[in-house]
């Protein structure tokens, strides 16, 4: 208990303390996030939140993981792989693919060297133990979903800290009960550094978590998610849960439902996966008239209710509970779709991300705060 509040606060303290000076250094080298047809804000933002996230999770989750984590040293790998993926993208716009390759080599360090392997559905559509090379492609896909499911879903000031905070302060607190200590800690690491970044992120904000800090919420929130997939599932735990994928999946399942709604979306449209576009739930919320605090409320409102709900129907078995989480998904984001403003359209130009290449930083000039940037 000692290493975990002693993660948790360090990680708050160290990145509480840490935004203010990267808001200041981000405004002395006029590095912000410009406003564009795409995005909800009006006014250049620093987008460099992320270094403060990384630094406090980091030093708390080294210092509060307990002696002989062999595998944890292959996590911090893997997180600074994403580290200098992020930061390069926050201040040079990297293109799509280089992302996705960057992803892949974190998701391969992790798998292969890490133990992080889906190997058991749990009853899921009736499979349970997987052959080890649908294994890994399995585990490599879902890492790569989740990585990406809070990048696309950081859209609106707080939410994609606040849903990370959900995530990770259940993850903590199950991996704690479980007797997994590392999971822990490294869960509650991140949550104190979300708290400390969520202090200067909500509505209006004053700093974005910029790639650097939703990828890195994403590969985290992958490794949690697998491990307790893994420990739950297995009746010799202090802890064991039934319907472990499902009740995993509905954990993740605002960021997850979305993104893989949105890809089917694109590449039903003969688009890549990985091109812009407004159609997210919170974008589509934002057209209803909800303000940013509302639309953040709202998601992790759904995210708690559809948790809860996973957990009471677990003893219904895997497929079920998938099945009851997809339809009242799907239910939602129907009604919302279906309720916005007619004259408003969510498509954009496709953007060919291979052709375009960005030799420069994104800079935008200073402004007074009473001016805002069309």
């Amino acid at each position: 208990m000692n290493n975990i509040l002693i993660s948790f606060g360090l990680a708050f303290l160290i990145t509480f303390f840490a935004i203010p000076v990267i808001i200041e250094v981000a405004r002395r080298k006029k590095l912000y996030d410009e406003p564009d047809e795409r995005k909800v804000h009006k006014m250049v933002i620093p987008t460099l939140g992320g270094l403060g996230i990384f630094g406090g999770f980091i030093l708390a989750t080294l210092i509060g993981a307990p002696v002989g984590s062999i595998e944890l040293q292959y996590f911090v790998a893997a997180a600074i792989v994403i580290f200098f993926l992020g930061i390069k993208d926050d201040i040079l716009v990297l293109s799509a693919a280089k992302k996705f390759i960057g992803q892949l080599i974190a998701a391969g360090i992790i798998i292969k060297f890490g133990g992080v392997q889906i190997a058991d559905m749990h009853g899921f559509l009736g499979i349970t133990t997987i052959p080890p090379v649908a294994s890994i492609v399995l585990t490599l896909f879902t890492v790569i979903v989740i990585i990406n499911s809070f990048n696309l879903i950081d859209g609106v000031d707080g939410l994609a800290g606040s849903l990370g905070l959900l995530t990770s302060l259940v993850f903590g607190t199950y991996f704690f009960y479980a007797g997994q200590l590392l999971y822990s800690v490294m869960a509650l690491s991140l949550a104190g550094s979300l708290v400390g970044f969520l202090m200067y992120n909500h509505s209006p904000a004053k700093i974005f978590m910029g790639d650097t800090g939703s990828l890195l919420i994403g590969l985290i929130n992958s490794i949690l998610v697998i491990k307790f997939i893994n420990i739950a599932g297995s009746p010799t735990v202090p802890v064991p849960l039934e319907a472990a994928p499902a009740i995993g999946f509905a954990i993740l399942i605002v960021p997850l439902f979305d993104t893989l709604r949105v890809f089917a979306l694109r590449i039903f449209n003969s688009r890549s996966p990985f091109s812009p576009d407004r159609n997210h739930v919170h974008h589509f919320l934002l057209e209803l008239g909800f303000s940013h605090r509302k639309v953040t409320l709202l998601c992790v409102s759904c995210n708690i209710g559809l948790l809860l709900i996973a957990y009471f129907l677990r003893s219904f078995g895997t497929t079920v509970v998938v099945g009851v989480l997809m339809a009242i998904s799907c239910t939602f984001i129907a009604i919302i779709y279906y309720s916005r403003p007619k004259n408003k359209t969510t498509e954009v130009v496709n953007i060919d991300t291979k052709k375009q290449v960005v030799k420069y930083r994104k800079i935008a000039t200073v402004v007074p705060k009473s001016v805002q940037v069309n």
